[in-house]
């Protein structure tokens, strides 16, 4: 298995953040081979998504986990900006790993997908994806 780790900046406010062509990179390197990609972020408030970017599904995925999980003090997990505990309840909607298929060196997306990281922490600026793959 082949695997390799890079970090995102994602600022102070809630983001989707496109990271297909690093992904893209990853397996370039790796040779032209198939097999699974696997996408993990190791963090509790924190996910990975594939849609559609650029057409404003990105902004839309964010007003919805606005709606579903307010930044408000209901949560019972304080600590933090006020809302906090909404960002350890996000990997429950957007898990924080998705595999992929590699087929001939290429990642064997949609027309329209992308890779994403989901965070809506503004605590934490900085994020760690992790990319494996598995030949096969």
């Amino acid at each position: 298995m082949y695997s390799q780790e890079i970090t995102i900046r994602t600022g102070s406010v809630p983001t989707v953040r496109d990271i297909t062509d690093r992904a893209r990179s990853f397996v370039t390197a790796s040779g032209r081979v198939s097999g699974l990609l696997h996408v993990f972020v190791p963090h509790a408030t924190a996910g990975v998504a594939i849609l559609e970017t650029g057409a404003g599904s990105d902004e839309d995925l964010l007003a919805a986990l606005a709606d579903l999980l307010p930044a408000d003090d209901r949560w019972r997990h304080r600590h933090g900006s006020p809302g906090h505990g909404r960002d350890h309840v996000l990997p429950a909607l957007i898990p924080p790993y998705a595999t992929l298929p590699v087929v001939d060196g290429r990642i064997a997306l949609g027309t329209w997908q992308s890779i994403c990281l989901v965070d809506t922490n503004v605590d934490n600026h900085t994020r760690t994806v992790r990319f494996s793959l598995l030949h096969g």
